[in-house]
Protein backbone atom coordinates (compact mmCIF):
# COMPACT_ATOMS: atom_id res chain seq x y z
CA UNK A 1 0.00 0.00 0.00
CA UNK A 2 1.69 2.92 -1.24
CA UNK A 3 1.52 6.36 1.08
CA UNK A 4 -1.52 7.96 -0.86
CA UNK A 5 -3.27 4.89 0.17
CA UNK A 6 -2.34 4.39 3.67
CA UNK A 7 -3.64 7.98 4.23
CA UNK A 8 -6.89 7.23 2.17
CA UNK A 9 -7.39 4.12 4.26
CA UNK A 10 -7.01 6.59 7.43
CA UNK A 11 -9.04 9.09 6.36
CA UNK A 12 -11.85 6.41 5.93
CA UNK A 13 -10.88 4.71 9.39
CA UNK A 14 -11.67 8.31 10.94
CA UNK A 15 -14.63 8.52 8.85
CA UNK A 16 -16.24 5.25 10.59
CA UNK A 17 -15.02 6.37 13.40
CA UNK A 18 -17.40 9.26 13.61
CA UNK A 19 -20.66 7.29 12.38
CA UNK A 20 -19.49 4.95 15.37
CA UNK A 21 -19.45 7.45 17.74
CA UNK A 22 -22.29 9.07 16.57
CA UNK A 23 -24.45 5.85 16.80
CA UNK A 24 -22.69 5.31 20.44
CA UNK A 25 -24.39 8.59 21.36
CA UNK A 26 -27.12 9.90 19.12
CA UNK A 27 -29.31 9.92 22.29
CA UNK A 28 -26.70 11.57 24.54
CA UNK A 29 -27.39 14.95 24.82
CA UNK A 30 -24.51 17.26 23.89
CA UNK A 31 -24.57 19.62 26.53
CA UNK A 32 -24.13 17.46 28.86
CA UNK A 33 -21.37 15.60 27.51
CA UNK A 34 -19.15 19.00 27.52
CA UNK A 35 -20.38 19.62 30.99
CA UNK A 36 -18.61 15.95 31.98
CA UNK A 37 -15.92 16.67 30.22
CA UNK A 38 -14.95 19.65 31.88
CA UNK A 39 -16.16 18.08 35.42
CA UNK A 40 -13.06 15.51 34.90
CA UNK A 41 -10.76 15.49 37.46
CA UNK A 42 -6.81 15.72 35.78
CA UNK A 43 -5.22 14.84 37.98
CA UNK A 44 -6.96 10.99 38.35
CA UNK A 45 -6.89 11.62 34.34
CA UNK A 46 -3.24 11.87 35.34
CA UNK A 47 -2.29 8.74 36.84
CA UNK A 48 -4.33 6.89 34.74
CA UNK A 49 -2.32 7.38 31.67
CA UNK A 50 0.72 6.41 34.22
CA UNK A 51 -0.73 3.19 35.17
CA UNK A 52 -1.24 2.70 31.02
CA UNK A 53 2.22 3.24 30.27
CA UNK A 54 3.68 0.88 33.56
CA UNK A 55 0.82 -1.95 31.90
CA UNK A 56 2.74 -1.41 28.44
CA UNK A 57 6.58 -0.93 30.02
CA UNK A 58 5.53 -4.69 31.34
CA UNK A 59 4.15 -6.01 28.38
CA UNK A 60 7.23 -5.37 26.60
CA UNK A 61 9.42 -6.94 29.07
CA UNK A 62 6.89 -10.07 29.27
CA UNK A 63 7.44 -9.99 25.42
CA UNK A 64 11.73 -10.02 25.99
CA UNK A 65 11.22 -12.87 27.56
CA UNK A 66 9.23 -14.64 25.30
CA UNK A 67 11.31 -13.61 22.48
CA UNK A 68 14.72 -14.46 24.43
CA UNK A 69 13.30 -18.21 24.31
CA UNK A 70 15.04 -18.39 20.23
CA UNK A 71 16.73 -14.76 20.43
CA UNK A 72 18.69 -12.09 22.50
CA UNK A 73 16.51 -9.10 22.42
CA UNK A 74 17.55 -5.96 24.76
CA UNK A 75 14.20 -4.42 26.99
CA UNK A 76 14.40 -0.85 24.56
CA UNK A 77 14.53 -3.20 21.10
CA UNK A 78 11.67 -4.89 23.00
CA UNK A 79 10.01 -1.84 23.83
CA UNK A 80 10.16 0.48 20.54
CA UNK A 81 8.66 -2.40 18.25
CA UNK A 82 5.90 -3.02 20.73
CA UNK A 83 4.99 1.09 21.56
CA UNK A 84 4.83 1.14 17.71
CA UNK A 85 2.90 -1.85 16.96
CA UNK A 86 0.23 -0.94 19.30
CA UNK A 87 0.40 3.07 18.01
CA UNK A 88 0.06 1.08 15.04
CA UNK A 89 -3.30 -0.57 15.68
CA UNK A 90 -4.46 2.68 17.26
CA UNK A 91 -4.17 4.70 14.28
CA UNK A 92 -4.58 2.30 10.89
CA UNK A 93 -7.14 -0.42 10.14
CA UNK A 94 -6.08 -4.18 9.97
CA UNK A 95 -4.72 -4.52 13.02
CA UNK A 96 -1.57 -4.58 11.17
CA UNK A 97 0.31 -3.46 14.18
CA UNK A 98 0.64 -7.21 15.26
CA UNK A 99 2.41 -7.61 11.95
CA UNK A 100 4.75 -4.91 12.49
CA UNK A 101 6.48 -5.69 15.54
CA UNK A 102 7.96 -9.48 13.81
CA UNK A 103 8.95 -6.68 10.76
CA UNK A 104 10.66 -4.33 12.86
CA UNK A 105 12.63 -6.71 14.91
CA UNK A 106 13.51 -8.79 11.49
CA UNK A 107 15.03 -5.73 10.34
CA UNK A 108 16.92 -3.74 13.33
CA UNK A 109 17.75 -7.59 15.27
CA UNK A 110 17.71 -10.27 12.47
CA UNK A 111 15.39 -12.57 14.19
CA UNK A 112 13.62 -14.17 11.46
CA UNK A 113 9.98 -12.91 10.76
CA UNK A 114 8.21 -16.02 11.36
CA UNK A 115 9.97 -16.62 14.83
CA UNK A 116 8.68 -12.83 15.63
CA UNK A 117 5.23 -13.48 14.71
CA UNK A 118 5.31 -16.78 16.71
CA UNK A 119 5.92 -14.67 19.57
CA UNK A 120 2.90 -12.15 19.32
CA UNK A 121 0.94 -15.32 19.00
CA UNK A 122 2.48 -16.49 22.44
CA UNK A 123 1.57 -13.30 23.87
CA UNK A 124 -1.89 -13.03 22.54
CA UNK A 125 -2.78 -16.71 23.71
CA UNK A 126 -1.55 -15.70 27.33
CA UNK A 127 -3.44 -12.71 27.29
CA UNK A 128 -6.35 -14.71 25.96
CA UNK A 129 -6.25 -17.12 29.03
CA UNK A 130 -6.17 -14.39 31.32
CA UNK A 131 -9.53 -12.84 29.74
CA UNK A 132 -11.12 -15.54 29.50
CA UNK A 133 -10.57 -16.34 33.69
CA UNK A 134 -11.44 -13.03 34.30
CA UNK A 135 -14.75 -13.61 32.27
CA UNK A 136 -15.61 -16.71 34.10
CA UNK A 137 -15.12 -14.66 37.54
CA UNK A 138 -17.55 -12.28 35.66
CA UNK A 139 -20.15 -14.15 35.16
CA UNK A 140 -20.10 -15.08 38.78
CA UNK A 141 -19.81 -12.08 39.81
CA UNK A 142 -22.73 -9.96 38.03
CA UNK A 143 -25.88 -11.38 36.28
CA UNK A 144 -26.67 -10.01 33.00
CA UNK A 145 -30.08 -9.27 32.09
CA UNK A 146 -30.72 -11.32 28.75
CA UNK A 147 -33.20 -8.72 27.79
CA UNK A 148 -30.97 -5.74 28.65
CA UNK A 149 -29.45 -4.94 25.27
CA UNK A 150 -27.58 -1.43 23.08
CA UNK A 151 -27.75 -1.57 19.01
CA UNK A 152 -24.67 0.60 17.64
CA UNK A 153 -25.66 0.44 13.85
CA UNK A 154 -26.20 -3.13 13.19
CA UNK A 155 -24.49 -4.65 15.88
CA UNK A 156 -26.26 -5.67 18.73
CA UNK A 157 -24.87 -6.02 22.78
CA UNK A 158 -26.28 -7.87 24.83
CA UNK A 159 -25.50 -10.84 26.86
CA UNK A 160 -25.65 -13.22 23.99
CA UNK A 161 -22.97 -10.84 21.88
CA UNK A 162 -20.81 -11.32 25.25
CA UNK A 163 -21.02 -15.14 25.37
CA UNK A 164 -20.44 -15.09 21.58
CA UNK A 165 -17.59 -13.21 22.08
CA UNK A 166 -16.18 -15.64 24.96
CA UNK A 167 -16.86 -18.73 23.28
CA UNK A 168 -14.92 -17.55 20.14
CA UNK A 169 -11.99 -16.84 22.77
CA UNK A 170 -11.67 -20.04 24.03
CA UNK A 171 -11.92 -21.59 20.85
CA UNK A 172 -8.95 -19.21 19.37
CA UNK A 173 -6.76 -19.90 22.43
CA UNK A 174 -7.71 -23.86 22.30
CA UNK A 175 -6.53 -23.32 18.52
CA UNK A 176 -3.63 -21.50 19.30
CA UNK A 177 -2.64 -24.02 21.87
CA UNK A 178 -2.81 -26.70 19.63
CA UNK A 179 -0.73 -25.65 17.24
CA UNK A 180 2.09 -24.02 19.63
CA UNK A 181 2.17 -27.24 21.18
CA UNK A 182 2.13 -29.32 18.19
CA UNK A 183 5.48 -27.22 16.41
CA UNK A 184 7.03 -27.54 19.90
CA UNK A 185 6.93 -30.75 20.68
CA UNK A 186 10.00 -32.32 18.83
CA UNK A 187 8.18 -35.94 17.96
CA UNK A 188 4.96 -33.88 16.04
CA UNK A 189 7.35 -31.31 14.71
CA UNK A 190 9.43 -33.98 13.16
CA UNK A 191 6.75 -35.90 12.02
CA UNK A 192 5.16 -32.61 9.69
CA UNK A 193 8.78 -31.82 8.62
CA UNK A 194 8.93 -35.58 7.12
CA UNK A 195 5.79 -34.93 5.44
CA UNK A 196 7.00 -31.90 3.95
CA UNK A 197 10.08 -33.38 3.07
CA UNK A 198 8.21 -35.96 0.83
CA UNK A 199 6.47 -33.49 -1.07
CA UNK A 200 9.18 -33.79 -3.99
CA UNK A 201 8.25 -37.19 -4.20
CA UNK A 202 5.12 -35.73 -6.22
CA UNK A 203 7.24 -34.72 -8.83
CA UNK A 204 6.95 -38.24 -10.31
CA UNK A 205 10.43 -38.78 -11.69
CA UNK A 206 10.79 -35.21 -13.40
CA UNK A 207 13.78 -34.15 -12.07
CA UNK A 208 13.45 -30.43 -12.94
CA UNK A 209 10.03 -30.66 -11.18
CA UNK A 210 11.61 -32.28 -8.28
CA UNK A 211 14.44 -29.63 -7.91
CA UNK A 212 12.07 -27.14 -8.05
CA UNK A 213 9.90 -28.28 -4.85
CA UNK A 214 13.23 -29.14 -2.84
CA UNK A 215 14.74 -26.13 -3.24
CA UNK A 216 11.78 -23.38 -3.48
CA UNK A 217 8.99 -24.96 -1.11
CA UNK A 218 10.24 -28.43 1.31
CA UNK A 219 13.28 -26.71 2.52
CA UNK A 220 11.78 -23.05 2.95
CA UNK A 221 8.89 -24.48 4.99
CA UNK A 222 10.90 -27.20 6.70
CA UNK A 223 13.27 -23.48 7.85
CA UNK A 224 10.01 -21.63 8.55
CA UNK A 225 8.39 -24.67 11.08
CA UNK A 226 12.02 -24.35 12.77
CA UNK A 227 11.57 -20.29 13.18
CA UNK A 228 8.15 -20.55 14.20
CA UNK A 229 8.90 -24.07 17.01
CA UNK A 230 11.92 -21.54 18.07
CA UNK A 231 9.15 -18.52 18.62
CA UNK A 232 7.02 -20.45 20.48
CA UNK A 233 9.89 -22.63 22.37
CA UNK A 234 8.59 -20.73 25.90
CA UNK A 235 6.43 -23.35 26.32
CA UNK A 236 9.51 -25.54 27.18
CA UNK A 237 10.83 -23.50 29.72
CA UNK A 238 8.44 -23.13 32.95
CA UNK A 239 10.18 -21.20 34.74
CA UNK A 240 9.72 -18.29 31.80
CA UNK A 241 6.50 -19.53 31.39
CA UNK A 242 5.42 -19.10 34.96
CA UNK A 243 6.61 -15.70 34.90
CA UNK A 244 4.77 -14.90 31.96
CA UNK A 245 2.00 -15.78 33.54
CA UNK A 246 2.70 -13.90 36.78
CA UNK A 247 3.37 -10.79 34.42
CA UNK A 248 0.11 -11.10 32.43
CA UNK A 249 -1.65 -11.08 35.83
CA UNK A 250 -0.12 -7.91 36.80
CA UNK A 251 -0.92 -6.29 33.55
CA UNK A 252 -4.40 -6.91 33.71
CA UNK A 253 -4.23 -5.98 37.15
CA UNK A 254 -2.82 -2.48 36.03
CA UNK A 255 -5.39 -2.40 33.79
CA UNK A 256 -8.41 -3.08 35.73
CA UNK A 257 -6.49 -0.53 38.30
CA UNK A 258 -6.21 2.26 35.31
CA UNK A 259 -10.49 1.86 34.56
CA UNK A 260 -10.47 2.37 38.68
CA UNK A 261 -8.50 5.48 39.01
CA UNK A 262 -10.09 7.17 35.78
CA UNK A 263 -13.48 6.60 37.46
CA UNK A 264 -12.56 7.95 40.99
CA UNK A 265 -12.00 11.40 39.15
CA UNK A 266 -14.93 11.01 36.99
CA UNK A 267 -18.70 12.46 38.52
CA UNK A 268 -21.64 9.93 38.83
CA UNK A 269 -19.72 6.68 38.30
CA UNK A 270 -19.07 6.01 42.10
CA UNK A 271 -17.74 1.68 41.27
CA UNK A 272 -15.35 -0.16 43.46
CA UNK A 273 -11.95 -1.51 41.74
CA UNK A 274 -13.85 -4.97 40.90
CA UNK A 275 -16.58 -3.56 39.13
CA UNK A 276 -14.65 -1.56 37.10
CA UNK A 277 -12.40 -4.40 36.52
CA UNK A 278 -15.96 -6.39 35.00
CA UNK A 279 -16.40 -3.06 32.77
CA UNK A 280 -12.91 -3.68 31.64
CA UNK A 281 -13.54 -6.91 30.90
CA UNK A 282 -17.10 -6.81 28.74
CA UNK A 283 -15.58 -3.49 27.03
CA UNK A 284 -12.05 -6.12 26.11
CA UNK A 285 -14.40 -8.55 24.69
CA UNK A 286 -16.77 -5.85 22.90
CA UNK A 287 -13.84 -4.36 20.65
CA UNK A 288 -12.88 -7.89 19.22
CA UNK A 289 -15.96 -7.34 17.29
CA UNK A 290 -14.09 -6.07 13.98
CA UNK A 291 -14.12 -2.29 13.81
CA UNK A 292 -12.37 1.14 13.17
CA UNK A 293 -8.97 1.94 14.04
CA UNK A 294 -8.81 2.64 18.02
CA UNK A 295 -12.19 0.54 18.47
CA UNK A 296 -13.98 4.31 18.34
CA UNK A 297 -17.64 4.20 18.35
CA UNK A 298 -17.96 0.49 19.76
CA UNK A 299 -15.74 0.47 22.65
CA UNK A 300 -17.89 3.61 23.66
CA UNK A 301 -21.06 1.09 23.15
CA UNK A 302 -19.62 -0.97 24.91
CA UNK A 303 -18.26 0.95 28.17
CA UNK A 304 -22.24 2.27 28.14
CA UNK A 305 -23.49 -0.79 28.23
CA UNK A 306 -20.86 -2.33 31.22
CA UNK A 307 -21.62 0.72 33.17
CA UNK A 308 -25.52 0.15 32.58
CA UNK A 309 -25.57 -3.20 34.26
CA UNK A 310 -24.46 -0.84 37.49
CA UNK A 311 -26.96 1.39 37.49
CA UNK A 312 -24.63 4.20 35.75
CA UNK A 313 -26.65 7.07 33.75
CA UNK A 314 -26.63 7.41 29.81
CA UNK A 315 -25.12 10.03 30.02
CA UNK A 316 -22.47 9.54 32.93
CA UNK A 317 -21.50 6.36 30.99
CA UNK A 318 -21.31 8.02 27.74
CA UNK A 319 -18.76 10.96 29.42
CA UNK A 320 -16.70 8.77 31.39
CA UNK A 321 -16.15 5.83 28.54
CA UNK A 322 -15.40 8.55 25.82
CA UNK A 323 -13.25 10.48 28.21
CA UNK A 324 -11.39 6.71 29.71
CA UNK A 325 -11.03 5.96 25.98
CA UNK A 326 -9.28 8.94 24.89
CA UNK A 327 -6.48 8.38 28.09
CA UNK A 328 -6.31 5.11 27.41
CA UNK A 329 -5.13 5.36 24.07
CA UNK A 330 -3.65 8.92 23.48
CA UNK A 331 -0.06 7.80 25.60
CA UNK A 332 0.08 5.24 23.64
CA UNK A 333 -0.43 6.99 20.54
CA UNK A 334 2.24 9.74 21.79
CA UNK A 335 4.79 7.09 23.26
CA UNK A 336 4.49 5.08 19.85
CA UNK A 337 5.34 8.17 17.38
CA UNK A 338 8.07 8.82 19.87
CA UNK A 339 9.37 5.23 19.60
CA UNK A 340 8.96 6.20 15.67
CA UNK A 341 11.13 8.91 15.80
CA UNK A 342 13.96 7.22 18.25
CA UNK A 343 14.44 4.33 16.35
CA UNK A 344 13.91 5.99 12.82
CA UNK A 345 11.38 3.92 11.49
CA UNK A 346 9.48 4.77 8.40
CA UNK A 347 5.89 4.24 9.90
CA UNK A 348 3.96 3.70 6.22
CA UNK A 349 6.79 1.94 4.54
CA UNK A 350 6.24 -0.11 7.77
CA UNK A 351 2.56 -0.58 7.16
CA UNK A 352 2.98 -1.33 3.57
CA UNK A 353 5.17 -3.83 4.64
CA UNK A 354 3.23 -5.39 6.85
CA UNK A 355 -0.04 -5.54 5.17
CA UNK A 356 1.80 -7.32 1.77
CA UNK A 357 3.26 -10.45 4.51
Amino acid sequence: MNPVKLWISLAAGVAISALALFLAFRNVPMSELSAYFQSIDLWWAGITAILVLAGFAIRAYRWKLIVETAATLPYWKAFHPLMIGFMMNCILPGRVGEVARPVIIQKNDLIPFSTGLATVATERMLDALVLIVLFVWMMTAVDIDPSFQMTVGDIVLNRDTLMRLASGTVKLSIVLILGILTVSIDVSRNWICSLVNRLPVLALGHSGCHHFLECRISRPLIRIIHHVAGGFRLIKSPSKLANCMVLSLVIWGLAGLSYYTMSIGSPGIGLGFWEMSIVMIIVCFFIAIPSVPGFWGIWEAGGVFALSLFGVSASDAAGFTLVNHAVQMFPIILVGLISVMLTGINIFHLGREARTI
